[in-house]
Order: C-alpha cells, then structure tokens, then sequence
C-alpha cells in the first residue's frame, strides 16, 4: 500500500512539473511575441481599413448629381433615389457616435464623411485615389480622411447584409483611430473585434463559431492574429468571432471602467501590451488563458443542447407541456360553463320564488245602489283596507246593521 502511495504522489509531483513548465515555456513564447510586436510599434490595419503608404490621401468631392445631408458633425452624399434607405443612418448617426464615446471614454468623431453607393462598381468611383480596398468589401473607413463608404447593394444574394451594422462597423474603426490617434498601434484582433463586437453584426453566427470551435479545441491563439486574420474562411470565421469575444470580455460589466483606461494609455503613446497590464493588471497570455475559462463556462454547453437527440426530446416536451396547457384551458372553460348554468338557474328560481299570485277578484254589488267600483274584478283586500257602506236601520231608537 505505501509503495503504490509513494508511486501516485511522484507520479502527480512529475504532472505538476510538467504542466508548470508547460506554462512557463508557453508564458516565454507569448512574452516573446509581445515583445516583438512592442519592439515593432505597429501593426497591419484590418482590409477594410485602406492607408496609402506612398502618398497622402485626399478627401474626392461628392458627385454632383447626390444629395447631401449635413448634421453638423457627419455628412453624407448618397444618389436621390436612396433617399429612404440612407434615412436610417442619419437618424442612427448620433446614437452610434455617443454610444462609441461613452465606450471610449473620451469624444470622437468630430468630422466624418459618408459616401453611400447604390452597388459596389459605383463605391469604387468614391474612394480616394491611391487607396484601393477589396473587391468583397461592403464597407471601408478611411482613418486619416475621416471617410466612410457604403454601399447599399452588395451584388450578392445575401438575404443577412444590413447597412446598418456595416455603417456602425465603420464608424467604429473611425473612433478606435480617433481615439488612440493612431489605429496601427493596437493588435489586428483588438481593432476588427472591437468593430464587431460594437455593430452587432452576425451575433448568432459567431455564436455558433464560438460553440463548435471551443468544443473542437480549434480557437486560435491571439498571438497568431496580431497583425493579420487567416485566408481560409473557416478559420477567419474563427478569428472574427474570437476577437470580437475577447473585446466583449473586456468590456464585461466588472471592468468596464478598465477599458477607458486602456484607450487612455494607448493615446499616450503606451505600446498595447503595458497598457493592457496597466489598466488591467494581466498579462497577454493572462487575458487569453482569463478568457478561454470564460468561454468555456458560455459556449461548450450548447452544441450539448441543441444536438439532434435533445432537439427531438425537447420538441416532445414541449408538445407534451402544450396538450397539457390545453387540457387544462378546457377543463376550466367546462367549470367556468357549469358555473354561468347554476348561477342561470338559482336566477330562475329566486324569480319564481318572488312572482305574487294572482289575488281573487269579487263584485260588491249594494242593494239599491250602483255598484262601488266599474264592473270589474278588483282584488279582494282585507276588510280593514276596504270601507264599504252597510246598510242600517232603526228600531226603538236603535240602530241595527242589516245582515
């Protein structure tokens, strides 16, 4: 018994060793690329973010033929006929910019310009010369122009596109750079994550990427996403989702004072690794080894629930909970029945109970006389409720009522 004793605690002595130096050797690594990137001091801006390295951008005029709207701080150009999808987003514009300041903890987006396109090919003709975007692209914000393009139809079917979650989208990667002065300076996966944690877009979708990718093991370290997302759809499936739910666990409820101060020290000219260990007190391997417990405490139950024998078990539940709900309704509706029809029937009987039968009606008819009332029936009342004239006689001076 000892000698198995003394094998088991060497035995979990030499896991321990293992995994501490597991740790240690991963801490190194992630240390390493942190001070990598630091040493680099920037880092590559997300696609729909187009910067011209070889010259400065110009801010092109908008077409003559578009209207123009003017709120002060934002102003859009859009073709006539968009007048009623374009609406939205300048009703919206003001929420979005202090929704993205209040997040920021500082004012941002002092002067914006939105182009709005009918398709894609016209988005093309608006942008700056010299700063191409991609050809998917339904959005694109030009940092250092203070410029946003959209376009209202993507040529493609594609029954989820909103422009209102692409508009919020640009608007955020605009007040990041705003913000901080420089949207180079922070990883790739914080600048596009916080773009898309704050528009909302695809919620469900990266949802279900989060679930089956935490249960797969397939998420992707954040180191290998600094500076840019995979080419392979399924993996920037991934990454999109990834980053925009470290940002939410960023911005969780108890730390939300937290990230003002991050953006703070970044527009201070902190490389992003201090100032995340200075409004944070963690690391970059800490908040991700922080936000993998977390995601998987969120996500790995779902697949679990909503697998296809669950799906089938909770339909009959609920069909079963429905019939019983329904069985229930009826029977008191029959209560509710039985009681209108007793309460019908007392009515009927308390009205019965209450009807005065008919009073016996006699003629009085007085000798030598017409009679007392018309020749009808009148109800027989006692005779102290009815005075009647009786005849009299005298006799030997007294009087005799005649019978």
């Amino acid at each position: 018994m000892r000698s198995r004793g003394a094998a088991r605690s060497a035995f979990r002595r030499f896991v321990g060793w293992w995994r501490l130096a597991l740790s240690v050797l991963f801490g190194a690594t992630t240390a390493f690329a942190a001070t990598s990137n630091e040493s680099v001091g920037s880092y590559e801006l997300p696609a729909d973010q187009p910067r011209s390295s070889a010259r400065a951008l110009e801010l092109p005029a908008a077409p003559p033929t578009f209207n123009v709207a003017d709120r002060g701080w934002v102003h859009f150009a859009y073709p006539p006929s968009m007048r009623a999808k374009v609406q939205p987003l300048l009703r919206s514009s003001d929420e979005i910019r202090a929704e993205l300041g209040r997040r920021l903890g500082q004012s941002v987006l002092g002067n914006v310009h939105v182009r709005v396109a009918r398709t894609p090919f016209e988005m093309t003709t608006l942008a700056p010369e010299g700063a191409p975007y991609p050809k998917y692209a339904s959005g694109v914000a030009y940092s250092e122009l203070g410029l946003v393009l959209l376009t209202l139809d993507t040529g493609q079917a594609n029954s989820l596109y909103d422009v209102g979650e692409v508009f919020r989208h640009e608007l955020a990667h605009l007040a990041l750079a705003d913000a901080i002065g420089d949207a180079e300076r922070v990883p790739h996966w914080f600048n596009e994550g916080l773009a898309v944690h704050l528009s909302g877009e695809s919620t469900l979708v990266r949802l279900r990427t989060l679930t089956t990718s935490t249960l797969a093991g397939r998420l992707i370290p954040l180191s290998k996403l600094d500076r840019g997302f995979p080419a392979d759809a399924l993996q920037a499936d991934i990454a999109y989702a990834e980053a925009a739910d470290v940002v939410r666990f960023l911005l969780r409820q108890e730390d939300r004072e937290r990230f003002p101060a991050l953006i703070a020290r970044l527009r201070d000219g902190e490389p992003f690794a201090s100032a995340l260990r200075d409004a944070y007190g963690v690391d970059l391997w800490t908040l991700e080894h922080e936000w993998r417990e977390d995601v998987a405490k969120r996500y790995s139950f779902l697949p679990v629930f909503f697998s296809g024998s669950l799906v089938w078990i909770g339909v009959l539940v609920l069909f079963a909970l429905a019939w019983r709900k329904r069985r229930r309704q009826s029977r008191e509706t029959l209560e509710r029945w039985a009681r209108e029809e007793a309460f019908v029937e007392i009515g009927r009987a308390r009205a019965a109970t209450a009807r005065v039968t008919p009073v016996p009606r006699v003629h009085i008819v007085l000798p030598g006389s017409e009679p007392l009332v018309a020749p009808q029936e009148v109800p027989m009342l006692p005779p102290s409720a009815v005075e009647v004239d009786v005849p009299k006689i005298e006799h030997d001076g007294h009087w005799h009522t005649l019978h």
